[in-house]
């Protein structure tokens, strides 16, 4: 009687039974017009000036990057424009010695901690520079396995929690991660052991071509963290005060032990998926122009200039650095040499090779100077 009782409210309703509005509100400090609506705390004016930096000159690199690609210069790239203000927000309100697991898309997360700009020109490049981390950085290399990510977090974030360690393992990925099973499969292990590890779902409204309303059939993603019973929160993923306040406080409490946490910080993709992706052929031109209105850049600014922090003149001092910083980013990307073949596929493996890896690596050796004999003969 007690489940006809539960179905009937549930028909009802709708089918409805969280109520997104209430119970996971979208936070938010400024609006798409850089107006004032909620409470700015932890933010100091330097610190958005900060922010401001940093959003132009990663945009700058990102701009830089899609027309390498295009010239020919470098290999499939993929975009990050939109989603900016979420990795700088996040990252800033973080330690140094955090983890740290990226996706492919989550190079601003990445440069903004440290690690040297000109990499994200050499991963598209195929260099295996790319790949190595620097050593005194708790970051793992991109993962390009959609979702694969978030498992190597909760492992870190475990290991963190047995050695008594005071650390948060963070990772980023996107809406369509999360129709993955290695998202739920590494929500509920971090559930059931508690782990401080933060889950970042940057929800860019698509999964390449696919709508966020044909992903699934909740109104948020923040609402799937009771199915593990750990807090979820909505931020304004374009608000950079927003996210960093949320993410501010949000690491104190993980921290303290509270366990893990899923954000989804909701924004949208201005450009492709990638390099190899057309956006005009599911996107319309229209719905592209009102979801890009409120972007995270344009949005500081015109906060900056309502409360006359920034003016005309620093604004264009900022444009004119990051130019110089994304140039001398290219040309030392541009500067490395080329890893032969042999080097690039068995001296990136392991520590020391082993007797069977030498073994291939000597034939392989071989057959490649036989072949590059033959071209000259």
């Amino acid at each position: 009687m007690a489940l006809i009782h539960f179905v009937n409210d549930l028909l009802e309703r709708g089918g409805v039974v969280v109520n997104p509005e209430t119970e996971f509100p979208l936070r938010r400090v400024i609006d798409p017009e850089g107006h004032l609506t909620g409470e700015r705390s932890h933010v100091s004016d330097e610190r958005l000036k900060d922010f401001y930096k940093w959003l132009v000159t990663l945009r700058t690199l990102d701009q830089r990057a899609w027309n390498m690609q295009r010239q020919g210069r470098m290999g499939t790239y993929a975009p990050f424009s939109g989603q900016e203000a979420i990795q700088i927000g996040a990252m800033a309100a973080l330690r140094p010695d955090d983890w740290i697991c990226p996706s492919y898309r989550d190079w601003p997360a990445l440069i903004y901690s440290g690690v040297p700009m000109h990499y994200i020109f050499l991963n598209s490049m195929g260099h295996p520079q790319a790949g190595h981390m620097p050593e005194n950085m708790s970051v793992l290399p991109v993962q390009i396995v959609v979702s694969g990510q978030i498992l190597h977090a909760v492992g870190l974030a475990w290991a963190a929690k047995l050695q008594g360690q005071d650390r948060v393992a963070v990772t980023f990925f996107g809406d369509g991660a999360t129709s993955q099973g290695d998202f739920h499969e590494a929500l509920n292990l971090a559930s059931v052991m508690k782990v401080p590890a933060i889950f970042i779902v940057e929800n860019n409204q698509w999964a390449i071509s696919v709508p966020f309303s044909r992903q699934m059939n909740t109104p948020t993603i923040a609402q799937r963290a009771l199915a593990y019973n750990m807090e979820g929160i909505r931020v304004d993923g374009n608000d950079i005060i927003a996210v960093y306040q949320t993410f501010h406080d949000l690491q104190q409490r993980v921290r303290a032990g509270s366990g893990p946490a899923l954000v989804e910080a909701v924004t949208y993709r201005l450009g492709a998926h990638t390099t190899a992706d057309d956006p005009t052929r599911y996107r319309a031109p229209e719905d592209d122009a009102r979801q890009s209105s409120g972007e995270p850049l344009s949005r500081l600014r015109k906060y900056l200039q309502h409360e006359h922090i920034m003016d005309t003149a620093d604004f264009n001092d900022i444009d004119h650095e990051a130019q110089s910083i994304v140039e001398k980013a290219v040309e030392t990307a541009e500067s490395y040499p080329p890893e032969s073949a042999t080097t690039a596929i068995f001296d990136h493996v392991y520590d020391k090779l082993t007797p069977s890896l030498h073994r291939q690596k000597d034939q392989f050796s071989r057959n490649l100077r036989a072949k590059e004999g033959n071209a000259h003969g």
